[in-house]
């Protein structure tokens, strides 16, 4: 805009963020780095999570459902994850408003569970399902992962001995071309996704990993039946019923990368069995957090974090 009527860009970004914008009469802008807060935007629908805003600063987000990512959805954003800060930040808000909100969704993280207890002291708590099923994810990684340094080590092993005895290494080649450490490395997608929407490949490559690592195939099958609980599962006594058969079948599984998993759900299951009612997730916080990312990136980073924090004001608050 500023080559086009040749005017100095950084002189028609300076007037525009002090004179034009109404930046500078901004109400919230004392504080506006460290806290915004719009009480207006309260509904009986939220969602609690935290997101990176610049050079790995955290925020705490909270936003309305019912504004599904557009003018309204931004509730509050607090500089940090301390809970003590956030709650004083939020009880601001007066109680009465407060006790409108039916239900907080949120990760698994226990700061943002004390956040929403005691500033939303009347609403239900949703564990967000797919924090959970990432966990069960990752300990099926875990494992593939301790099994691939097994074979590097193992081939590093067979490397050094050939050159002891003065032969060329030749690694085993399995069916489909690949060497074991190969077969480890390239099976890290397939192991994300359900069975039936593998490819012909990824197939025959399952077949061979889980026929060298049998445990490896208890894990991913652990896995997916905790996320066809969640997928298909529409009563709560049901879903309770089905997770407790989950825990036992991971208990004789003797597989301690899923010990985590299994505990969290146990320390969680409240929370995580209230998905069952409504079957809300934390997806339109992960959504928005996605917003926050791309105006971020149109910022080309975040130099002025108020002015950020205005901007977001006026396209989603």
């Amino acid at each position: 805009m500023g080559q086009l009527f040749q005017l100095d860009g950084k002189r028609l970004q300076e007037q525009y963020i002090r004179h034009l914008s109404g930046f500078m009469t901004w109400d919230q802008l004392e504080h506006a780095e460290d806290w915004v807060l719009f009480p207006e935007n309260i509904g009986e629908y939220l969602s609690l999570d935290e997101v990176c805003l610049s050079q790995g600063e955290l925020y705490t987000v909270l936003t309305n459902k019912e504004a599904k990512g557009k003018k309204g959805a931004l509730l509050a954003m607090v500089k940090g994850t301390v809970s003590e800060k956030v709650i004083s930040i939020l009880e601001q808000m007066p109680i009465r408003i407060r006790k409108k909100v039916k239900e907080v969704t949120l990760d698994l993280a226990p700061t943002m569970e004390r956040i929403a207890r005691r500033t939303f002291p009347y609403a239900k708590l949703v564990s967000d399902r797919f924090h959970v099923q990432q966990l069960a994810g990752d300990a099926v990684q875990q494992l593939r992962i301790e099994y691939r340094w097994e074979a590097i080590d193992q081939e590093n092993k067979e490397i050094e001995f050939a050159k002891e005895i003065k032969k060329s290494y030749v690694p085993n080649i399995l069916e489909n071309g690949d060497t074991v450490k190969q077969l480890l490395a390239r099976s890290r997608h397939l192991l994300f996704k359900q069975d039936t929407n593998w490819t012909p490949s990824q197939r025959q490559r399952a077949e061979i990993l889980f026929q060298y690592y049998p445990l490896l195939e208890k894990a991913y099958r652990l896995s997916r039946k905790l996320s066809y609980i969640f997928s298909n599962t529409k009563e709560k006594g049901i879903g309770f019923t089905r997770l407790a058969q989950w825990y036992n079948e991971v208990e004789k599984s003797g597989l301690k990368t899923f010990g985590t998993v299994s505990r969290t759900i146990q320390n969680h299951y409240q929370t995580i069995l209230n998905y069952f009612d409504k079957r809300h997730t934390n997806a339109s916080a992960e959504s928005f957090n996605a917003k926050i990312k791309s105006l971020r990136a149109q910022f080309r980073g975040v130099r002025n974090v108020e002015f950020f924090m205005f901007r977001m004001m006026k396209i989603y608050a």
